[in-house]
């Protein structure tokens, strides 16, 4: 990305010759006090800008020393510099190409940081609903290529729904009462034991809808203890008066469902409705059920015992006796915070809440999830077999605290007030934060696509959309003008955010292509945790539309708090 550099671009007989830019001024600015007027950036000076411009607090001499020499080994290694060994520091030209490099100057921490000794719903968990569906909610195969898939993006929280197959002598994972196809259940499970901890060490949970006999349970119990071993995590009692905590849990699978006695009990109002609430045809024979003592030694596996509302969900959310989950559908949720948004959040200071996508959603769309985080709900389950901006908010929560998929949730939805009040996320509350986001440019779609992916006839017209996802009061939208023309865009654009709730808060960027005669065309998005921003230059790479990392695309932009 020298300044001097050029590409040529020929669309169809027409030429276009395109001249990478060089640093922006701010760029050259910095360079200049922190070099004092040097023609190159020593270590030394390299940690003061480390430390002062980019807050990297804790950068000490030999971190510079490290980070200059894998600059250098990086840059000999693309071929695009003739710096050699005992270089004595970065020219202005390979400090802005440094900038670029999001593996020295990411946004974000690439290491779990927050406190992971506190219980389990003190957190919000990375989770997904119907984690076996390949498409729709009616008609698409079951699979464990999408459970495969979630752990890898680091989903924490997988979901399967059981049921007996069509001789009752096993079990199957199926969206009951539709025209999806079963696959076998200990695929499933070898699955999951295989693929849950690449991305993460933290506890996978699986989460249950259990339509089985009490023979099938016993299976099930057994088939659980053969294939994780050691990897299952169950409590020793009968119940819990608080949640363990995920470092305890660092390599340990979970089960998470309704005790067996609770599951007879509620099958009299099973038969109309399926698990998500929602009437669909039901294409199965009705489960028989006896009266016989359900399986002790399924009901001993299970570690977080669950639930769905019998009657007034106010009634459910009162915090009494043992810990326990609770699922609402979204419109439940959406519907209860408008009367009682208080006793939500004190049911989510010690319990667990999940929400899941209202029973209609036959596409696998999905809601967006703030409606459960700003309530304190820790498994906000989505559909992650398709994409779009609910997706994009749920992978931008999460890759806060290293990507691990658990994200210590903030200190007003964890504790009481002084006068024992609650957050309320309705309220309007002051400033905390303001938020300045500078976008410089953007490079990296003239390696990534091709001449005529954007337009057929002529570079693309790049513009960059910037907004604030949170709470109410801190949702904003800026955008930048159009670079008519150009695979280089410079934006040099400045935007400020004021927030009340930055620890909520996720700061959305996408660019498109301007088209005058249709629809604009995607080009890449991203989203961040704001409260995990790094302060200073940062490079900042954008994902496709189902949240795959481009290999070459990405911004340089800028960050500061005040």
């Amino acid at each position: 990305m020298a300044t001097d550099s050029y590409k040529i671009f020929n669309c169809f007989n027409r030429k276009f010759t395109i001249t990478e830019p060089g640093p922006p001024s701010d760029v050259k600015q910095a360079f200049s006090d922190f070099t004092a007027g040097a023609s190159s950036m020593s270590s030394d000076h390299l940690r003061r800008f480390l430390t002062e411009h980019q807050a990297e607090m804790d950068c000490t001499p030999s971190d510079s020393d490290r980070i200059l020499k894998q600059w250098r080994k990086h840059d000999q290694d693309q071929k695009s510099s003739t710096v050699t060994a005992d270089s004595p520091g970065l020219t202005l030209d390979e400090f802005f190409r440094f900038l670029f490099l999001d593996d020295f100057n990411h946004p974000l921490k690439s290491q779990v940081h927050h406190d992971m000794n506190a219980p389990l719903s003190h957190y919000f968990i990375y989770t997904g609903h119907n984690s076996y569906l390949t498409g729709n909610q009616l008609s698409s195969d079951s699979s464990d290529v999408p459970i495969i898939k979630a752990l890898q993006r680091g989903v924490r929280v997988i979901e399967l729904d059981l049921w007996p197959n069509s001789t009752k002598d096993d079990i199957v994972v199926v969206h009951g009462r539709t025209l999806t196809s079963p696959v076998s259940l200990i695929q499933c499970l070898k699955s999951i034991k295989e693929y849950a901890f690449v991305q993460s060490h933290y506890p996978v949970i699986i989460t249950l809808e259990d339509h089985l006999t009490p023979d099938l349970q016993a299976k099930l119990a057994e088939m659980a203890t053969q294939i994780f071993g050691e990897l299952l995590y169950y409590p020793q009692t009968d119940s819990l008066t608080e949640f363990p905590t995920p470092e305890s849990l660092k390599g340990r699978i979970l089960i998470s469902t309704k005790p067996p006695k609770e599951y007879l009990e509620s099958k009299d109002n099973e038969k109309e409705l399926d698990d998500e609430g929602s009437t669909t045809p039901d294409l199965t024979n009705e489960l028989e059920t006896d009266d016989r003592q359900s399986a002790p030694e399924y009901k001993r596996l299970i570690t977080i015992h669950a639930g769905k509302p019998k009657g007034d969900v106010q009634d459910e959310l009162k915090v009494v006796g043992d810990v326990r989950r609770l699922s609402l559908s979204e419109q439940a949720l959406e519907k209860a915070s408008d009367s009682y948004g208080d006793d939500i959040v004190r049911f989510t200071q010690k319990n667990i809440l999940r929400v899941y996508p209202k029973g209609t959603r036959l596409n696998s769309s999905n809601y967006k999830p703030h409606i459960g985080w700003t309530y304190g709900a820790q498994m906000v389950a989505l559909n992650m077999q398709g994409y779009g901006k609910s997706l994009w908010f749920m992978e931008g929560m999460f890759r806060a605290n290293g990507g691990c998929g658990y994200v210590k949730k903030p200190e007003f939805l964890i504790q009481k007030g002084s006068h024992n009040e609650v957050f309320d996320p309705k309220r309007t509350l002051p400033v905390k934060k303001i938020l300045t986001v500078k976008v410089y440019m953007g490079n990296g779609w003239s390696t990534d696509f091709s001449q005529t992916d954007f337009d057929t006839y002529s570079p693309p017209d790049f513009y960059a959309k910037v907004g604030i996802v949170g709470v109410p009061g801190d949702i904003g939208k800026k955008k930048t003008r159009v670079i008519s023309n150009n695979w280089f865009p410079v934006w040099d654009e400045e935007f400020e955010f004021p927030l009340a709730v930055p620890e909520l808060a996720l700061l959305r960027i996408e660019v498109r292509d301007d088209d005058k005669h249709g629809k604009d065309d995607f080009c890449g998005q991203t989203c961040l945790p704001v409260s995990e921003l790094k302060s200073g230059f940062r490079s900042v790479p954008l994902y496709d539309e189902k949240g795959e990392k481009l290999k070459s695309v990405k911004l340089l932009m800028r960050f500061q708090f005040r």
